[in-house]
């Protein structure tokens, strides 16, 4: 599919989205969904397992750093070892 037609369509779809929030606060379609409503109590749904896996995922990232540099300052403990047997 052409790229303008890909961005075309995302223009379509962000005006139907933006017309069924404008469609709970001045009826006009009267489809009878609170459709912003229901955005925020899904909104506020998501919220917490959000913040929980994005905790998760910071941990396990400075975990993985402080391993990373262990593991280089043991690798420049060797080479140090090494250096100093090859000069005696």
């Amino acid at each position: 599919m052409h790229a303008a037609v890909k961005i075309l369509i995302g223009f379509v779809l962000i005006a139907v989205g933006l017309g069924l929030f404008i469609d709970e606060i001045s009826p006009i379609v009267g489809l009878g969904v609170n459709w912003l409503t229901n955005f925020v109590i899904v909104l506020t749904g998501v919220i917490p397992p959000f913040l929980i896996l994005l905790g998760l995922f910071i941990v396990w990232l400075e975990i993985d750093e402080i391993k990373a540099e262990r593991e280089l300052r043991e690798e420049e403990e060797k080479l140090k070892k090494t250096k100093k047997k090859k000069k005696k």
